[in-house]
């Protein structure tokens, strides 16, 4: 159950010349609704949901009550005063978004209600569990559209009245109920998708990609093993693991993408799995190894996900460390070095590390099954997963991937106006250094001027191979394998997606104007440059540009590579239009 304070304490209403009776009502009434919220809070915290239900019915009732008296005459001729008439309206928009988020609680009580019965879950619990979140979802998607209500509404109150505690109340309240208002539009979606992806009606088979991080591609590395995972009525399976050349390149594309994916990419990135996701759209690459598999096997499947090693460290923080045929332990703690650096210094023989890398997924393919009988642990590492897109999903159901494509877990490259920054690498030496890549991102967006702004993206790479050798394997360079190079230098497709109507006005490689490519996907403009990296070395991009002024806050999704993403934003909004939200809001 997801419960929360909404309101700061005290003195919300009073303020000279007002109606002090009615103001103290409204003030008492916002109070005990926080009270009770608060308390509600810290039942569900210990554990102990015995006093959720009386809880919840008394801060309905203050709640209701307040929204009532701010509702009534009395009221509207307050908010129509002036000097307090701005402090009014606002507090009639706290009374309001007050009841609606007691409403909005009381329904997710209520779809918690199944889930909760379910004390001991097991295997044989699964159908119970994926009942009750059907039952749950229609449920979730009402408080959902409660909170969001809530928020645009309180949103267009006025955020200055000249009473110090009415504004500090509709800044607290605005990003408490955004905050809830995510949470709670997640667990919708959770509840709408899972019992139809985990086979509900019938069995569910998806095409399951491993991507090694070491070679980077858009969505995040080079398919180095996949398998078919198999859902039925919530049994989870993976079956036919196999290396990537086990999936045969294809004489013809398989899919169409369009003629902006197709001048970007070329004809070869639907048809070869080793390029089939160079772009950082993940439906692209799914809808590919899909139609790869099916033209391979004449058998249908109803989507795809792909993970990655830093993915499997936060299921075996789940699962528990797996143990190798042989008695090697394979634990959160060494799983991303295991498969993305030791395997290589430890096989010479590309055949042999492919083989001991299936032996690992294999391993953690037979422990996960047992993780989906508990989802109260496991919800919270795929939360971790999806956050850092360590898991991506796509559904070839229409309805279900137009449900998907809005929550994090689908990968999508966004089609939404706003500031955007997007740093997308693509090794293009095919070795595997990128395990040793440190990148940084400075979003530098300046005050808005007649509709514009002017901005700067600074991008730092740093290939810091360590000094000593490393297996040839690893250092390899196959785009020019006839020409001479420093063994741990690196050949980089650096991509920035920038926000749509961006126009690049210059751009600087280590201080120098350089030329760079300038295409399009997905509307977004994009400016490319391929980029040479001795060992050890840094270097840094940096484009100048002038993006449509906008209210909605800078966006910067993040690659997911092995070493994190350093990343700083700045702005000054001056003369750009108001926030969507409050600053320093999610």
């Amino acid at each position: 159950m997801v419960v929360a304070g909404l309101l700061a304490p005290a003195a919300l209403v009073v303020a000279g010349g007002w109606s002090a009776h009615l103001g103290l009502r409204v003030r008492d009434h916002l109070d005990a609704t926080r009270a009770a919220l608060v308390q509600l809070r810290a039942a569900v915290a210990a554990g102990d949901l015995s006093p959720v239900s009386p809880v919840l019915a008394e801060a309905r009732r203050h709640a209701a009550e307040a929204r009532r008296l701010t509702e009534g005459p009395d009221w509207w001729v307050l908010a129509h005063t002036p000097v307090v008439g701005d402090a009014a309206t606002t507090v009639r928009g706290l009374a309001w978004a007050a009841a609606e988020l007691t409403e909005a609680f009381s329904g997710v009580q209520r779809a918690g209600t199944p889930l909760m019965t379910i004390s001991t879950p097991s295997l044989v619990d699964m159908g119970r569990q994926l009942a009750a979140l059907d039952a749950a979802a229609p449920a979730l998607d009402e408080a959902a559209t409660r909170l969001r209500r809530a928020d645009s509404r309180l949103a267009a109150t006025p955020a200055v009245t000249g009473v110090r505690q009415v504004d500090e109340a509709r800044g607290t309240a605005l990003a408490e109920i955004g905050r809830l208002r995510d949470l709670v539009r997640d667990a919708a979606d959770t509840a709408a998708l899972l019992p139809p992806m985990l086979g509900r009606d019938g069995p569910r088979r998806y095409f399951l990609a491993f991507q090694t991080n070491a070679e980077a591609r858009g969505t995040g590395g080079l398919v180095g093993a996949f398998g078919i995972l198999k859902a039925d009525r919530g049994r989870i399976s993976i079956e036919r693991l196999s290396v990537n050349n086990g999936l045969t390149n294809s004489p013809v594309p398989v899919v169409d993408h369009g003629t902006a994916y197709r001048e970007r990419y070329g004809a070869s990135a639907t048809r070869m799995l080793s390029i089939s996701n160079l772009s950082p759209h993940f439906p692209y690459a799914a809808a590919t190894w899909t139609r790869l598999w099916e033209r391979q096997h004449g058998r249908r499947l109803d989507g795809a996900l792909a993970t990655d090693p830093v993915g499997l460290a936060h299921l075996l923080k789940i699962i528990g460390p797996v143990t190798l045929p042989g008695g090697e332990k394979v634990t959160p703690a060494n799983v991303v070095d295991l498969t993305e650096r030791e395997a290589y210094a430890r096989y010479t023989d590309p055949a042999a590390r492919k083989r001991f890398l299936l032996r690992v997924a294999g391993a953690v393919a037979e422990a996960l099954p047992a993780s989906f009988t508990d989802p109260a642990r496991l919800l919270p590492a795929l939360g971790h997963m999806v956050g850092e897109r360590r898991i991506q999903v796509w559904s070839r159901h229409g309805a279900e991937q137009r449900r998907l494509a809005r929550t994090p877990a689908a990968g999508v490259l966004p089609q939404r106006p706003g500031p955007f920054a997007a740093l997308v690498v693509n090794n293009s030496a095919g070795g595997k250094l990128d395990y040793y890549l440190e990148r940084s991102v400075d979003y530098r967006l300046g005050p808005c001027r007649d509709g514009r702004r002017t901005t700067n993206v600074r991008i730092r790479l740093t290939n810091a191979v360590p000094r000593g050798d490393l297996p040839s394997y690893v250092t390899g360079r196959l785009d020019s394998p006839k020409r001479p190079h420093v063994p741990g230098s690196n050949l980089l497709w650096v991509s920035l997606y920038g926000g749509m109507g961006a126009t690049l006005t210059e751009a600087r490689l280590d201080g120098k104007p350089v030329p760079v490519m300038r295409e399009t996907e997905r509307s977004r403009p994009v400016y490319s440059a391929l980029l040479e990296f001795a060992p050890r070395q840094s270097r840094t991009l940096e484009l100048d540009l002038v993006e449509p002024a906008s209210a909605q806050p800078p966006l910067v999704p993040v690659q997911p590579l092995v070493r994190p993403q350093r990343t700083r934003i700045t702005e000054d909004r001056g003369g750009c239009p108001v926030p969507v939200r409050p600053a320093g809001v999610p």
